[in-house]
């Protein structure tokens, strides 16, 4: 288990809102490895993992954007199926509840990696790691 750190935008759910955040990002020179959209009506969020994190960070908010950074949690696990289901299980065997979470697969697909946003990352740590 390891520490990541997700990037979290903030936008009207507008066409052509993601092209503008992917080109600042690609401009910025960070790569995307995962990302997900939420969207309640007009607004959205967006999470990015991303290789330099602290750039892309950089690049959204001077770029105007409304951007947090989130500390998150990842697992490695096998990527075959049931691979998921064995990691939530440890999880939630361990009364951790996941708020917002995605998978993030190496090409090669021998690895996949569950990074995941707790309310508590030092007692998740903690509950997780006995």
């Amino acid at each position: 288990m390891y520490e990541v750190k997700v990037i979290s935008v903030f936008v009207q759910n507008q066409p052509g809102k993601l092209e503008r955040i992917t080109r600042v990002l690609a401009e910025s020179g960070a790569n995307i490895l995962g990302f997900s959209i939420t969207s309640v009506k007009d607004f959205g969020v967006i999470k990015f993992l991303v290789d330099k994190t602290e750039e892309a960070y950089k690049a959204l908010k001077d770029a105007g954007f409304t951007v947090a950074l989130n500390e998150a949690l990842g697992i490695e696990m096998e990527d075959r199926p049931g691979g998921l289901h064995k990691v939530v299980k440890f999880i939630s065997e361990r009364g951790v509840n996941i708020e917002n979470a995605l998978v993030y697969v190496e090409e090669s697909r021998h690895r996949a990696y569950f990074i995941f946003e707790v309310d508590d990352l030092e007692e998740a740590k903690n509950k997780l790691e006995k």
